[in-house]
Order: structure tokens, then sequence, then C-alpha cells
């Protein structure tokens, strides 16, 4: 364990660097609020989800009472009340949240233990998620950002600010633990892990979760991890070890973890009855409780009997006075609820750059026209590059991407060029390269995180999805924009695992534009709007197109933007509707060159042009969509179920989808060729339409 030195000698005796009467006064607040949830509002059915925090609270506020920087941040999960409470957090909003009313952490559109504090005058809440492990790695992410505040941008505002991510025993097992671990140790982040250790994660004991049940322990060899272990239960020894934690994080600027061993003095929620537990171990636990251990600590070192009894009856008139108002808040809106998927205008409290007075040069929609034609990957590149140049904010990681360029050499010479601090490799990690993109993006900076293909993507889906819901489940408290960079789709062979498209899962996840640009000058246009924006994007750079000739353009210039939503016509015509994106665009306009077709490239997804297409059917009466995804439920069937909703009376034959048959794809390329939509194949079934 590390010892670092303490001012108090006396190390049993209260210190009197602490305002042990508010660390009274807010355990007894945290204890009267989770019984009055217990024994009257649950049973009552106003409160639908309820994690008590007894056992948990003393050790958490005295951590939270440490966070005194003004850029500090913490992220921690459905048990983590307390802390919220010695961050200053108004006791009728976190109960008001519990009971889903107006107000509060979401307008009651997240369960009221997921917290979230956006707090422009000292430590914020991140927000949290319902995932185990979740909170992890977007706290590295703010770690990262205040990092690169201080040494990358000389801004010392941010020297001594940190990081802290809560968690239990469980959670130790989970992806976003070792992820957000390895991340810290390797980039020196000034991160505290702090890990609440109470033995059981729901039933399973921690001996399930990490050989012997102590994680410190086994970490002990850990390199560049400052390890601090002891009783949260004791006022003196939690307090000791707590100031020590935070002071060498916040002084070295370098990663400790600090496991705290506390009782769950009730069950995991309030449904649950223990019966895993023996009465031995709910005995033991009992006598372990921190709340009598600080009473005898205080009294009378600190205060009189007569004073801690007043202490907790000032706590229960607040718990009560609490209660009053939030049952007074009403329910919010239903029609409301649709708010805040995204940027609507109204501007989010804190992330992005936006919140903090970022103003978007000006652009145009049209483009430069001369010039040589370039590639998709060096159009990006220099669409990358000028964005950089003219943005301190702007960061690209993921794995490859540095001295290597990436795999599909998109970012070549971009490390040389910007510094190891802008341009970076990262561990094998997805879940690591989106969750601390989640956390710059709250810090205010603008990442735009690589995942080498879209396959990869997969083990990032929870970060993925937790990006996206940010600004409605906080009910435009945060938002994080960033900028996925994601390749995909077949090459000059394709298989499983590198040639996946699957662009519908995310316009299916709330919250995520989809970009899926087919050629060098609508990839420069669209990719200017994703980082001057203000919501999370999905970019996505077509394999087959990245130095396809077909998909060659002149440089559009830096001032050119494209808007999402805004498809492009790339041929007219009077007979038929032909509705694609991405590599399928080139092989549509093949197909139907000697026929009077309008051939529309959809450039986004999410969201996608319903007015071009709508018109457009309403002219030719019939309607073809061409995508290279697989047919069932891919986005073709969106499309097609919006024309049959809203265009029914238009057509004069049935909408018909081409896409590539329900099977990963091929690795063979006589076998790809067979799969994906071929020029033959998509000409073929326009006769077929047009002969209806």
């Amino acid at each position: 364990m590390a010892q670092l030195a303490f001012k108090n000698h006396e190390r049993n005796s209260p210190d009197d660097h602490i305002d042990w009467r508010r660390v009274a006064y807010l355990v007894h607040l945290s204890r009267a609020l989770d019984e009055m949830e217990e024994k009257r509002l649950v049973p009552e059915k106003k409160v639908l989800y309820q994690f008590s925090a007894r056992g948990h609270d003393m050790a958490q506020i005295l951590l939270g009472m440490q966070l005194t920087g003004l850029h500090d941040a913490t992220c921690g999960y459905y048990r983590s009340r307390p802390l919220l409470l010695s961050l200053g957090v108004d006791p009728a909003d976190a109960l008001g949240s519990a009971m889903g009313r107006a107000g509060g952490y979401s307008d009651g559109r997240d369960i009221g233990v997921v917290f979230n504090y956006p707090n422009h005058s000292g430590a914020s809440a991140l927000p949290m998620c319902g995932g185990v492990g979740a909170q992890y790695t977007p706290t590295a992410g703010w770690a990262q950002a205040m990092k690169y505040y201080t040494t990358t941008l000389g801004r010392q505002e941010y020297a001594r600010d940190i990081g802290v991510a809560l968690g239990g025993d469980g959670s130790i097992a989970s992806n976003g633990f070792w992820s957000a671990l390895t991340a810290a140790t390797t980039q020196q982040l000034p991160m505290l892990f702090y890990i609440e250790d109470n033995g059981f994660g729901i039933s399973v004991p921690s001996t399930a979760q990490t050989p012997g049940g102590n994680i410190a322990a086994n970490l002990a060899s850990w390199k560049n991890l400052a390890i601090f272990d002891g009783d949260g239960c004791d006022p003196a020894e939690a307090a000791r070890l707590v100031q020590e934690a935070v002071s060498f994080v916040r002084e070295e600027r370098k990663p400790a973890l600090l496991r705290l061993t506390v009782p769950r003095l009730e069950g995991h929620s309030f449904q649950d009855t223990q019966t895993y537990k023996s009465e031995e171990t709910v005995k033991r636990e009992w006598e372990r409780d921190p709340l009598p251990r600080l009473k005898d600590f205080l009294v009378p070192a600190v205060m009189t009997m007569q004073e801690w009894d007043a202490c907790e009856s000032e706590a229960r008139e607040t718990a009560e006075s609490a209660r009053a108002t939030a049952e007074d808040r009403p329910v919010a809106d239903p029609s409301t609820v649709t708010r805040h998927v995204f940027f609507d205008g109204n501007m989010q409290t804190m992330g992005g750059q936006h919140p903090i007075g970022y103003a978007a040069p000006a652009t145009t929609s049209e483009p430069e026209t001369f010039g040589p034609r370039i590639n998709m990957v060096t159009a990006i590149r220099r669409a990358l590059e000028h964005e950089m140049s003219i943005n301190e904010r702007v960061v690209m990681f993921g794995e490859d991407i540095g001295p290597k360029g990436g795999v599909h050499a998109v970012t070549l010479g971009m490390q040389e060029k910007f510094g190891s601090e802008r341009v970076f490799d990262t561990s094998l990690s997805e879940e690591g390269i989106i969750g601390r993109a989640v956390g710059m993006a709250l810090a205010g900076l603008v990442p735009i995180p690589e995942i080498q293909f879209r396959k990869y993507a997969e083990p990032a889906t929870e970060q993925l999805n937790d990006c996206g819901t940010i600004r409605w489940r906080t009910n435009n408290r945060f938002a994080a924009p960033i900028v996925v960079r994601m390749p995909g789709g077949f090459f000059k062979c394709g298989d499983p695992w590198h040639s996946q498209t699957n662009e519908v899962a995310f316009v299916h996840q709330p919250g995520w534009k989809v970009a899926v640009p087919s050629n060098a000058e609508d990839a420069v246009g669209l990719l200017r709007t994703s980082i001057r924006g203000n919501d999370p994007v999905i970019f996505f750079e077509h394999r087959a197109m990245l130095d396809d000739a077909w998909a060659r353009r002149p440089y559009p210039g830096d001032n050119f933007a494209l808007p999402f939503g805004k498809a492009k016509l790339t041929q007219t015509g009077s007979d038929i509707t032909i509705v694609t994106w991405g590599a399928m665009v080139q092989r549509c306009e093949e197909a139907a060159e000697d026929i009077s077709a309008d051939i529309i490239d959809l450039r986004t997804l999410m969201p996608w042009d319903q007015e071009a297409v709508l018109a457009s059917v309403a002219k030719t009466h019939r309607c073809l969509i061409v995508h290279e995804d697989l047919e069932a439920a891919g986005f073709g069937a969106e499309i097609a179920a919006v024309i049959a909703d809203k265009a029914f009376t238009d057509l004069d034959a049935p909408i018909s989808r081409l896409t590539m048959p329900d099977i990963p794809s091929p690795h063979n390329p006589a076998l790809l060729d067979w799969a994906v939509p071929s020029t033959e194949r998509i000409a073929k079934r326009i006769a077929e339409i047009l002969e209806f």
C-alpha cells in the first residue's frame, strides 16, 4: 500500500482538515433518504428502482469532499448518491429523480439512480450508465483531457484537476475497468479508480470477480499504478486513505487505485432479499456499519451528543422537505419526451466545444471544381489536416493511426505534423477508444476516434449506445459530440470480419448521425460538418471507394461543407427512382446509363432525405432500393416502409430492394461478386420493374 506523508500525527483521531460535522450530516441525510424510499416511497410505488447506499455512504462522502478542483469530474454507478450529495446536489433533485418527476437529472427519462451533475463552479458528475463498468473509460477520457489541456495547450488552470471513477467489486471484471486501467497506466493519466468492495456483485462473491477477492492485492505489481487499500468503515483510516489517494493523483498526475472494504447493509436493490447470505454474514456486516463507528469517532471529540442528535434531526427534516418538494413536482409533459435526441438549437450545459463559445467558420455547399482529381483517402486526410490546423481541440486516435498512418493510410504523416499528443495510437480495445472519446468530448475536446473496420466496433457497442443517448437521457444537460471514422464494406475480396457494412445498426441507436459518402467530394463536406457539429457522428468510409477512380473528385475547398439529411440527385429521369448510397452509387449509375432514371445518393442515413425520395417517386411512380448490407432489416426496409406509408398511391409497381443475401461477406472474390449487387443484376432488376 502506498504511504504518503500525513499531516495529522494522531492517525486515529479526527483530522481537523476535514469538516466532520458536514460528514456526519451527509451520512445522516443519505440514511434518511434510503430509509424513506425503503419504508414509504417504494411500497407506495412512488419509487420504482431503489438501491440503498447504507454501508457505502461514509467513505463516498469523504471522497466527494476531496473533489475540490474546478474541473474535477467523477463518474459513479447506481449506488453513488452519497457522493452526489457531497458534491452539492439538491436532495430534492436526487429524490425527485428517483421518483421520475420533472426536473432533476433527466426529467423522468432515466432511472433515478443513474446520476449526472454538470457543475461549472466545482466538481461535476459525468453521466452515469446502467451498465456495470461503463463508467471507467469515459473517466479515463476526462483525465486525458485534463492532461491535454495542461501539457499540450498550456492551460495551467487544469493542472491539478482529476477524474475519479467509482465502481463496486463486481465491476472489476468488466472490459471497461481493464481498458481504462491500461489507458491510465500507459498514458500516465490523473485518474483515481475507487473500488468500494462489499464482497458481492448482487449474489456473486468477490472471489468470483478476482482471484482471492482483493483487486488491490492482485494489482500490487501493476506498473505505474499507486495502490491504496483499507477499511472504508473506519472513519480515521478511510479519511486518511481517501486524502492520500486523491492527493497522489492530484500532485503526481498519475493513476491510483483506492480499494475500501464496506458492507452492503441492504440487498443489491430493494427487491433483493439476500437469501444467498448466511445469518452470520449479515450479522458481521451490520457489526461493520460505519454510522455508529462515525458516532463513536466524533462524539465527544468533535461534537457533543446533543449536537449529534441535532445533526440527525436536521438531516431528517431536510429529507422530508426534499420529499415534499419532489412530490409537488409534476411528471414531465409526455409530448416533450422526443426532444433532445439531437441538438435542436437549445445548447447543452456541458460537453463538446459549443457550450464554451465555439463558433464554426463560415462554410459553403458549393464545391471548388478546379484542381486534380484526388482519391477519397487523400481528400479525407486533407480535410482532417485542415480542421486540426484551425482547431486545437481536435484530437485523433485509434489503433495504428500514428507512425503507420492507419491500415488504410488515411492518417499517414499526421502524427509527424501535429505531434503524438494530438494524433496517437491506442491499446487494442475498442471499448477504450470510444469510451475515452466520450470522456474527452464531455471535457470540451473534439475527439475523432478511428475503428479500423466496421466489425471491430462490436466490443464498443455499450459505449456507442451510451454516447448516442447522453443528450436525451440527461435532458440536454450533457452531450458528447464525437466523430467515429469507420471503414467497412467489400474490397478486392471479402470476409465476415473486415467487409461488414451494417450501417443500419447505428441508425437504430438513438442520437447518432450516420454519414455514408460515396466519393471524395462528399466525404470532405460531410466530414467537415461532422467535426464542427454538435452531435455524435458515425462517419462510414467504404473500403472499395477509398482509392477507386470513380470516387475521385477535385478537392472541394477548405470551406466546403454539406448538410446532413440532404441527398444528391446524381442522375435525373422519369421512369424509375433508384435510391442508394456508398459503393452502390457507382454501380447504379452504370446500370441505369441508358435508362431515364432518378438516381438518389442519400449520403446520410440519419437523418435521411425523405422529401427527395418521395418527390422522385411521385414523379417516376417506381422505386428500386439498392444497398450492400443484408436484406433482412436492412435500411432499405425503412425506406420502403416510408414510401409505402406516404406515397402508396403514387406507385405503379411494387417497391423493390436489391441487396446482399442474408449471409456474412464471403472471402473468395468469385463468391463475393455473386453476393454483392452487381451492375448486371441492378440493370436486370430495373428492367423487371419497368416491365411490371
